[in-house]
């Protein structure tokens, strides 16, 4: 299917932006979220909102952009909304750069494991140091999804 159609192909046409498109910014994630209640976590890891961020890459983005994965999408600021794009971003390029994330028994088209996991943040490390400020990351389930967290660098 070419490229210009999928916008009015029914299985494509109800799909967020994803974080490497131009146009996505702190300002398309903050009207998204207009009207809206419920963690942010959550909300970036809607389909209908973001494509691309899942579970991993969304508890890294919010620990960089140092903003808590429960805190209502309704409470986040303007300023904030635009880290958390600008940390979307610079996470799928890093991971993008490094192959990926390989936990279980991800390989490329090639048969290369990713290299992302060796920069994991947070995702996976529950009481172990946060790497940016020593404290335990913990974790909490949201959606029955692990979601892992700094409680000091995130707030």
């Amino acid at each position: 299917m070419p490229t210009a159609e999928l916008e009015a192909d029914p299985h494509f046409a109800h799909l967020g932006l994803e974080p490497l498109e131009p146009g996505f910014s702190g300002e398309t994630l903050a009207r998204a979220a207009e009207g809206r209640r419920g963690p942010v976590k959550v909300f970036l890891m809607d389909a209908a909102v973001v494509v691309g961020v899942g579970n991993i890459y969304a508890s890294e983005t919010l620990h960089r952009a140092g903003v808590h994965p429960a805190r209502s999408v309704a409470r986040i600021s303007r300023a904030r909304w635009q880290r958390v794009a600008e940390s979307a971003m610079a996470v799928l390029r890093q991971a993008i750069t490094q192959g990926g994330t390989t936990l279980n028994d991800f390989a490329d088209g090639e048969g290369n494991s990713g290299y992302f996991q060796f920069s994991l943040a947070v995702y996976d490390r529950e009481g172990e140091p946060c790497r940016t400020c020593g404290r335990p990351v913990r974790r909490i389930v949201q959606s029955n999804r692990s979601t892992y967290f700094c409680p000091r660098c995130q707030r």
